[in-house]
């Protein structure tokens, strides 16, 4: 998993996001660019914001803490945007940063604290005036967006991730990634109406990432455990709960990409990237490598943006230098690459 990857490149090299080969603190209001989430490293309190202008090519690291005088925290995990209100999972920290989406200055931050144990927020996702936050001490908090305040618990499984919402129900990933070798392999159904868990849906070890398609069928990122139980991605009917189909090949991400979704692996053992193409209709991997990748280092995430008809990759490189988003058309074409901070990962699109 990410954080145990993070913490490996600790050992080899410990280093600090400046600002040395930054342009000055773009002003005015933005538009037609992207905030950029770089995680940093694992308990060095280096995580950072970057804005991307793609109109000017220009690049500004250290967007939160120009803003708010303070740094953001320690590892940042997803970066999602609510109504007027962008919203900043930072995982070690415990905490949630919750920003004005036309200020950048910020609004409240929340503590993910239980006392004094640290719940270990992961991903953020919203519905119905309400947050959903994965915790990894087994929990969804679910936080109310006008009062900013925690509402509620849902106990769910060991060490949540990610989330999707179909047919008025929260599916949640239960990874066990951090109880190796002994990882969970469930899926937690929630009731939106009740707040109440009302199944566990067996998948296969370490999910992680999910997605709905244009149908409302849910697909799973079952990651095994990096050697000899190989990961998969698993289809599940939002209608029965019923798991009805295992993808015969190795995965490591899923992104939509229009009705279709754009598959990700990274063969550790060849250090090769590669991304393919999956039809949603018929169920299958239509182009084998979609996009050639020869200036992808660290493959890190995958976002696209259906507006601009444009695909980003995050490039880690390594995961011990700052990163690049790399920048394609939809025909694997690049584009330009935009130097900004450390491990790279989730990208907010401003049109």
């Amino acid at each position: 998993m990410r954080l145990i990857k993070i913490l490996l490149c600790i050992v080899t090299l410990l280093c600090s996001c400046g600002k040395e080969n930054e342009p000055e603190v773009i002003t005015g209001a933005l538009s037609n660019g992207a905030l950029v989430l770089c995680e940093g490293l694992f308990q060095q309190n280096n995580s950072q914001i970057s804005f991307i202008s793609f109109e000017n090519k220009q690049v500004e690291n250290n967007f939160f803490l120009n803003r708010n005088d303070r740094q953001l925290g320690d590892t940042g995990n997803d970066l999602k945007r609510y109504g007027d209100k962008i919203y900043i999972v930072v995982n070690v920290s415990s905490t949630i940063e919750v920003i004005d989406a036309n200020t950048f200055e910020s609004i409240k931050q929340i503590s993910m604290m239980n006392g004094t144990t640290a719940k270990q927020p992961r991903s953020i996702l919203f519905y119905d005036g309400l947050a959903y936050v994965t915790c990894f001490d087994g929990y969804v908090d679910i936080i109310d967006t006008t009062a900013l305040i925690i509402n509620d618990r849902i106990k769910v499984g060991s060490n949540p991730e990610d989330m999707a919402i179909v047919n008025n129900k929260l599916y949640v990933t239960n990874s066990g990634g951090l109880n190796t070798p002994l990882m969970d392999s469930t899926v937690s159904v929630i009731d939106l109406n009740t707040h109440q868990e009302i199944e566990k849906i067996i998948v296969g070890m370490n999910p992680g990432t999910i997605k709905a398609d244009q149908d409302g069928d849910i697909y799973v990122v079952t990651r095994g455990n990096y050697s000899n139980i190989p990961s998969r991605m698993k289809r599940i009917n939002s209608e029965t709960d019923n798991v009805e189909e295992t993808f015969n090949f190795d995965i490591s991400g899923i992104t939509r990409f229009n009705d279709d979704f754009l598959v990700t692996y990274y063969d550790f053992s060849s250090a090769q990237n590669n991304v393919a193409l999956f039809s949603t209709t018929n169920e299958t991997i239509e182009i084998t490598e979609f996009m050639p990748l020869n200036e992808i280092q660290t493959l890190y995430g995958l976002t696209y943006n259906p507006s601009k008809n444009k695909i980003f990759i995050s490039d880690a490189m390594g995961y011990t230098n700052t990163g690049y988003i790399r920048e394609y058309d939809v025909q694997g074409n690049h584009i330009h690459s935009y130097h900004v901070g450390l491990n790279p990962s989730k990208i907010l699109f401003y049109e």
